[in-house]
């Protein structure tokens, strides 16, 4: 059995994952023969029939499974040590942008990195507060390096470091609702009363927070504001309980929280984009963020 080249094995994984060489060429940006070729090549040298081409789309050989299964791993591992030779070329970076979600303990969150950065005088960092679906929106469209926010673990494109539950719950100031206090309280008894939420800064927004449908609302672009809003009893809305404890222990602000109104708990993480190169001071503060040096109030 002679040696089989990358190409090879690239024109193999392609067609057997699109069931087809047209598809596979298009996906390679190769022609139809030249992708044709490489597969029947493959097939020679390994002395294996690796597709069955009896029907209208090829499909693999019991053969072809078993070698798929493989070579995909062996791609998967080449593909990463592309991206760790590429780190290692780019040096120190000259700027790192991380975008703040409006879930983040902001003091503690800005404080860390201003402490890293202190450390690393030559690369600047570029800071952006976004909201609700904004920060991902800016790490998927590549104009983000890092973003602190709740994101979608199942996407592929991500990884991510757990950082902190953020629990939720629903707030009013005292006298704001003409309703008996009651944790048997529904959204539907809401309805009357102005909702304070947050505005979404995605440019195509996605899933909504909390919100009661049919009830009015008043949108702002951060928590402060939200809290503020919500103190002068101007309206009611959910708010992270790291930024109102005081102010439940007090009685400045009541808690709606109940059967029918539970908050909820949002996992704060850093995520970032797991199909990009990252340079040396992305990847120390990575290693930084995922150490136990710091983990922002609220960690459960």
């Amino acid at each position: 059995m002679s040696a089989f080249t990358l190409h090879d094995l690239q024109c193999f994984d392609a067609v057997a994952r699109c069931g087809g060489f047209q598809a596979a060429a298009e996906l390679l940006h190769r022609s139809h023969p030249a992708v044709h070729a490489a597969v029947t090549r493959l097939e020679h040298q390994l002395g294996l029939q690796l597709l069955d081409r009896s029907a209208y789309r090829v499909a693999l050989t019991p053969a072809g499974q078993s070698f798929h299964a493989r070579a995909q791993a062996t791609l998967a591992e080449l593909a990463g040590l592309q991206v760790h030779a590429q780190q290692l070329a780019m040096g120190q970076e000259a700027e790192l942008r991380v975008v703040i979600g409006d879930i983040c303990p902001q003091r503690e969150v800005l404080a860390t990195l201003a402490g890293f950065f202190r450390r690393h005088p030559r690369t600047r960092l570029h800071v952006q507060v976004e909201a609700v679906g904004g920060p991902v929106e800016r790490l998927l469209a590549g104009a983000a390096d890092l973003v602190v926010h709740a994101v979608e673990k199942s996407d592929a494109r991500l990884e991510w470091i757990d950082l902190a539950q953020v629990p939720f719950v629903p707030v009013a100031a005292p006298g704001f609702l003409r309703l008996p206090p009651s944790r048997a309280l529904r959204p539907a008894q809401l309805r009357p009363y102005t909702q304070c939420i947050i505005r979404d800064t995605a440019a195509q927004p996605g899933r909504s927070y909390f919100m009661v449908e049919g009830a009015p609302q008043c949108s702002v672009p951060d928590q402060a504001m939200k809290k503020e809003i919500i103190l002068q009893g101007l309206a009611w809305g959910h708010l992270p309980r790291f930024l109102v404890e005081r102010e439940l222990e007090e009685g400045s602000l009541l808690s709606l929280a109940g059967r029918y109104l539970p908050g909820s708990v949002e996992e704060l993480v850093a995520a970032r984009r797991s199909d990009r190169p990252h340079g040396p001071v992305a990847q120390e503060l990575w290693q930084f963020l995922s150490s136990s040096q710091w983990r922002p109030a609220g960690r459960s």
